[in-house]
């Protein structure tokens, strides 16, 4: 296979929109989830990881919209879930909600169990 490559001639125009990323949503999610009143996330990475940890803060009480890569999320009710929050192979949804969980006042005396693969 051969790539011929040319000069440009003049200046270059044009647009790229990149992915999200994987880490900022993550956090844009359990932010989202804590705060009270409705969050909306534009450029939110669809993937495995960060669809735990929005299901995650589904279970704890947050309402999850999705619409492609905008996520709206209405939180402030956090409540302890009724079964473990699986985070599946999300090492980082795992970390950050294990520090988010720990400092938050309203789910003082709950137990809550996270569980991955």
């Amino acid at each position: 296979m051969d790539l011929l490559i040319r000069p440009a001639t003049g200046p270059l125009r044009g647009s790229a929109t990149p992915p999200g990323d994987k880490s900022v949503s993550h956090r844009a999610a359990i932010l989202g989830g804590l705060a009270t009143g409705t969050t909306t996330i534009e450029g939110f990475l669809q993937a495995d990881d960060t669809r735990a940890t929005l299901a995650a803060m589904a279970a704890l009480g947050a309402e999850v919209e999705e619409s492609g890569s905008r996520v709206t999320l209405r939180g402030g009710r956090l409540h302890a879930p009724s079964a473990p929050l699986d985070l599946g192979n999300s090492g980082t949804g795992m970390r950050l909600l294990t520090g988010a969980l720990a400092g938050e006042t309203r789910l003082l005396g709950a137990t809550i169990r996270l569980v991955g693969d």
